[in-house]
């Protein structure tokens, strides 16, 4: 396998790289963190919320540090980038005032005795994670298992080595034990081996499908837990009543927040046919007027994609859409650059027998779809393999939730494209995985619910 290195795609330039694990540092990783979780079953989630407050005064007073090591390393945009360091400022302080109260123990209401469940740590967590969200996919395992007592080692994606080598750090400035977020740079080989390990009490993956089913089949062959946050194909359904205002608003960034790299983002654009042509010539004007340039330029709107490897992927996507009959509505011009950059594009007349039709497309491509009503949106909403997250712009609220309970998918954002936050649990259904991450939900997916009950007798 190649190391992990640190290639900014806005130069092609190589600036880092980083070597695999000895197995004797793996094992004394391992150990550490096993070591703590012990440690840790003695004392309060309270002491540990104290650290996590902690942590959040870290990563504020490293903001702009870890901001511009996530742009050079996977090209996001400046602003993007400051903003993801912010949300994991704030989920850490969601689990640090909320998590202890969530785990304090709950009744159970029997005729048989006085029953509870303590809410308990189960060991160390291996935490997979992709380069889209270099922090954020980071934070959103390690504060909640952190107030739980459960340590974590982290493998992320190889080409944000130093985006992972920098939030150890800053957790580590911000007073969090040795042990508690180990990072390390295995292969792939090297990480069956440590699912593998008795010491290793679960596993939360958030990438690719075929990721997840490698990862997930390891996990299942030696009993461990775990929770894959896989991929999407978003539906995003415009209806008859949507305000042209809200409309406008959210097709700005369906496409094109993160360079359009993003699980939950709104890759088929589902439009009844009253509202098509707008839809379609509003989407050109977003998509015309992006300023192709350098991410830590705040001009720039059109970042480069995390690297040459998934531009040239998604070009071959979308050339065999169109080989397959679908039309480009619109494509960006040329972009003069040395950089890893996608021309965004919009693709139209997509029947079920493209591949296009079934698949994600991890860049700035939307695909539109006409339906002639809504009970056309919500059939081809479901008719997907995935079931990630789901928009709905409609300006009859009650109708709309109606709607979203209808739609098969983990998450559905009615007036809006994709929303997180400490508190609103993160999952998807289908192929696009099993379990939630954020919230009291993700805060219990790594949790020993451990019934003790007294038994009266006469």
């Amino acid at each position: 396998m190649a190391k992990y290195q640190s290639i900014n795609p806005y130069t092609n330039e190589k600036f880092a790289e980083y070597d695999n694990p000895t197995a004797t540092q793996i094992d004394e990783a391992i150990n550490l963190a096993h070591s703590l979780y012990k440690k840790w079953q003695h004392e309060s989630p309270e002491s540990r919320a104290t650290v996590l407050h902690q942590v959040a005064d870290s990563l504020r007073k490293h903001e702009d540090e870890m901001a511009e090591m996530m742009t050079l390393e996977m090209g996001k945009m400046l602003h993007e980038s400051k903003e993801e360091v912010e949300l994991c400022i704030s989920i850490c302080e969601y689990y640090a005032e909320k998590g202890p109260e969530m785990l304090k123990p709950q009744p159970v209401e029997s005729k048989l005795g006085h029953a509870y469940y303590l809410k308990q740590a189960t060991g160390v967590i291996m935490a997979c994670e992709p380069w889209n969200f270099p922090l954020y996919q980071i934070i959103r395992v390690f504060a909640p298992n952190f107030i739980v007592g459960n340590p974590m080692l982290l493998k992320h994606a190889h080409n944000v080595p130093g985006s992972a080598a920098l939030a150890a750090k800053i957790v580590k400035e911000g007073g969090a034990p040795e042990g508690s977020f180990i990072n390390l740079y295995p292969t792939y080989d090297q990480l069956d081996s440590i699912i593998a390990d008795p010491r290793i009490s679960g596993v939360a993956l958030t990438g690719s499908e075929r990721g997840g089913a490698s990862v997930a089949a390891n996990a299942g062959k030696n009993l461990k837990k775990s929770t894959m946050e896989l991929g999407g194909n978003d539906p995003f359904i415009i209806l008859d009543d949507a305000d042209p205002a809200v409309l406008k608003e959210t097709l700005c960034r369906a496409r094109t927040y993160n360079g359009g790299q993003v699980c939950t983002s709104s890759k088929r654009i589902i439009v009844v046919k009253s509202r098509y042509e707008e839809v379609l010539h509003e989407l050109k004007n977003v998509f015309s007027n992006l300023k192709p340039g350098d991410p830590m330029d705040d001009a720039t709107t059109l970042p480069p994609m995390n690297s040459a490897g998934s531009r040239d992927k998604l070009v071959k996507q979308v050339e065999a859409a169109v080989d397959a009959g679908a039309k480009v509505f619109y494509q960006y011009p040329e972009i003069e650059s040395d950089g890893a950059f996608f021309r965004p594009v919009i693709l139209t007349d997509i029947d079920k027998k493209n591949p296009a039709f079934d698949e994600e497309m991890f860049g700035p491509v939307a695909m539109v779809y006409q339906v002639e009503d809504e009970d056309e949106a919500i059939a081809l909403a479901n008719d997907s393999s995935y079931g990630l997250g789901s928009s709905i712009i409609s300006s009859d609220i009650a109708h709309a939730q109606e709607l979203a309970a209808q739609i098969e998918s983990g998450m559905t954002v009615i007036n809006g494209t994709w929303i997180t936050s400490g508190e609103l649990p993160f999952g998807g259904v289908k192929n696009s995985g099993y379990g939630r991450e954020l919230s009291d939900l993700g805060m219990m997916a790594f949790v020993n619910e451990h019934l003790v009950i007294d038994v009266p007798h006469k």
